[in-house]
């Protein structure tokens, strides 16, 4: 699927992602991470891995419309209704990606010691094949992709205000991760807007 604003697809095969910048001012990226660190119930994240669960240090909010839930690495979370400024980025990006949204996982990273590894968004209560938008605020972070099986990668710096778009079979054929770095000493916010069913 194209966008309005027909920018390229980032992926040379099996899937989509389209980068469209940075879509805030500097000034407004700041506000929206001020707010949305003191507005947003965030709780540190449970994990389930080989029968164990893990605690993690970054913490993470689930909002959406009513009765959205979301159940991933064994847990399952019930959405926080939409704050206003979350709402505003909703209808922002939306109309960016043109595509339409019903929740939101916000990620916070407290700093480069924190990051995520390698996954992919497939989840079966996710629409299959639909728009996963991602929006950045803070500090510059490295997004990873690896394709499953030819091992092909692709990098991309996403910074203050970024908004990137995943779509089509990419989750089916591409894992993507958030590397942990010592260079990175601020925090950083990732808002990921889903289509649930």
């Amino acid at each position: 699927m194209k966008t309005s604003q027909s920018v390229e697809n980032l992926l040379p095969f099996d899937g989509e992602l389209y980068s469209y910048g940075i879509i805030f001012s500097e000034e407004q990226s700041k506000f929206m991470l001020n707010t949305l660190l003191q507005s947003i119930v965030w709780e540190h994240d449970q994990v389930r891995l080989f029968g164990k669960t893990h605690i993690t240090a970054r913490k993470v909010a689930w909002y959406g419309d009513e009765g959205r839930s979301y159940r991933y690495s064994g847990s399952e979370k019930q959405a926080h209704a939409w704050t206003p400024l979350l709402w505003e980025i909703k209808s922002k990006v939306q109309e960016i990606c043109q595509a339409e949204y019903n929740a939101c996982l916000l990620n916070l990273y407290h700093d480069g010691n924190e990051g995520m590894g390698w996954h992919a968004d497939n989840e079966k209560s996710i629409v299959p094949k639909s728009s996963i938008a991602s929006l950045s605020l803070g500090s510059q972070r490295r997004f990873d992709l690896k394709h499953l099986s030819t091992g092909e990668k692709r990098s991309l710096m996403l910074e203050n205000g970024h908004l990137i778009n995943m779509e089509g079979v990419i989750q089916d054929y591409w894992k993507h991760a958030l590397p942990k770095s010592k260079k990175v000493n601020g925090l950083r916010i990732n808002l990921t807007f889903r289509r649930m069913i």
